[in-house]
């Protein structure tokens, strides 16, 4: 069995490691926790990606998220190149943010006003700056294993790429980038309490993952969000949710539309730029209000509301208000989940498999067990992963190369494409 890419990709990498660290833009990329060779795509549409050397997936990393319509989709494409035809980039205000910020407000009633900026980095680190200048206090709550972007007071426990290359920190982050974040677990509301009574008046905001995607994909316990919502009213801090994966997958609202809490900021990107980059964050008016030009809490972009990312995610939200699109996301995910839990019973496999709506992840736990928080999600067999995945792929199915990264599923997966990977899994279990 080859291992990753074939004769292009591997020339393609080279080339790459001689002007780029790593080769790669993105570390997860580079195969390093799964060995090998990165593969090259050159192209995606629907349900599928090509490499370089021509050999087709069914692709299950979506970019991140963002292909909740398949690749390429037609009124996303037709979108841009409408966009692309009036202009790149304008450096002014244009109707489309507008449009575009008034259909997330409808979608999303606990934003009541919207910034758009560049990336999800960004929306979570202009949240936390300002929930600072709002509350005036300083400290921050993040969870172990919740990844917020690499953003230096963010970067600490964090999940995705951190946990891939074994680094759960950065060099380069000082101890007072990080000197007020206080890290907690994740579904454990006891040391939430713990800490408000020990410091309640001085956490400017609680910041999580309401369903962590960047540590494999875990699930909240019943009543932990909602005792950080009563937690943060109750001592003034603010509550925010980083949606940048869940945000417009799981619901037309969100995962705080799924899981009925609404926090006082959420940060988003992915699926509201159609697969352009883009990131946006909203909340009440009160505390949005505190943004220059308004407030004293600075944050600027010369590319943030880019009119070819709006175009494509306007084009890419009105799609998904239509509703009908999370049905078909759920009834796929569902066969997808039976197929997969049918074929590691064949295999007689206790791998722990999570999913909700269109999002899903396969943790390769010989043992078994729930997957509660980052701790649970740490005791997997990566090599047995890495001999997993590279099974997947020699059969055409592409998943992350990292076991801490979630999957996902788009409106373009069909019977045919779970077919198709039915067949690479139970090949594949049967070499891992």
């Amino acid at each position: 069995m080859s291992l990753g890419g074939g004769k292009k990709s591997r020339k393609l990498f080279e080339q790459a490691k001689t002007v780029t660290p790593g080769g790669v833009h993105s570390p997860v990329r580079a195969f390093r926790a799964v060995g090998g060779t990165p593969v090259f795509m050159a192209s995606a549409k629907g349900a599928y990606l090509k490499d370089a050397d021509g050999k087709t997936y069914v692709d299950y990393v979506g970019s991140w998220g963002p292909a909740i319509l398949g690749h390429a989709h037609p009124a996303v494409t037709g979108a841009v190149k409408k966009a692309a035809g009036r202009g790149l980039s304008f450096g002014t205000p244009h109707e489309g943010e507008v449009e575009l910020s008034r259909m997330i407000r409808r979608m999303v009633p606990s934003l009541e006003k919207v910034r758009f900026c560049n990336s999800g980095t960004e929306a979570t680190m202009s949240c936390l700056r300002l929930a600072r200048g709002f509350t005036r206090r300083n400290g921050i709550v993040k969870f172990s294993g919740c990844y917020h972007g690499h953003s230096d007071a963010l970067l600490v426990a964090a999940g995705s790429g951190a946990l891939t290359l074994g680094r759960p920190d950065s060099a380069g982050v000082t101890p007072g980038a990080v000197q007020d974040t206080h890290v907690l677990p994740f579904n454990d509301p006891g040391a939430a309490e713990e800490l408000f009574a020990k410091r309640g008046a001085e956490i400017a905001a609680v910041l999580l993952e309401p369903i962590p995607a960047n540590a494999g994909l875990i699930l909240p316990v019943p009543g932990f969000l909602g005792k950080l919502r009563e937690l943060t009213r109750e001592h003034g801090s603010l509550l925010i949710f980083d949606e940048v994966m869940t945000g417009f997958r799981l619901a037309p609202g969100g995962a705080q539309q799924l899981l009925g809490i609404r926090p006082d900021l959420s940060a988003f990107g992915k699926v509201i730029g159609g697969g352009l980059p883009v990131g946006a964050f909203g909340g009440r008016a009160e505390v949005m209000d505190h943004l220059a030009p308004d407030g004293p809490v600075y944050q600027a972009g010369t590319l943030s509301g880019n009119p070819m990312a709006m175009a494509a995610g306007l084009a890419q939200l009105k799609e998904l208000a239509k509703g009908k699109i999370y049905r078909q996301l759920e009834k796929t995910g569902a066969a997808l989940e039976r197929m997969f839990r049918e074929e590691l019973r064949s295999a007689d496999r206790r791998d722990p498999f999570v999913r909700i709506g269109s999002m899903f992840c396969l943790f390769c736990r010989p043992e078994g067990g729930p997957i509660r928080n980052l701790q649970d999600a740490e005791k997997i067999d990566r090599d047995r992963y890495a001999k997993l995945f590279h099974g997947l792929l020699e059969h055409g199915v592409y998943f992350p190369p990292s076991q801490f990264e979630t999957c996902f599923l788009s409106t373009a997966h069909g019977p045919r494409e779970l077919e198709i990977t039915r067949k690479a899994l139970r090949a594949a279990l049967r070499e891992a």
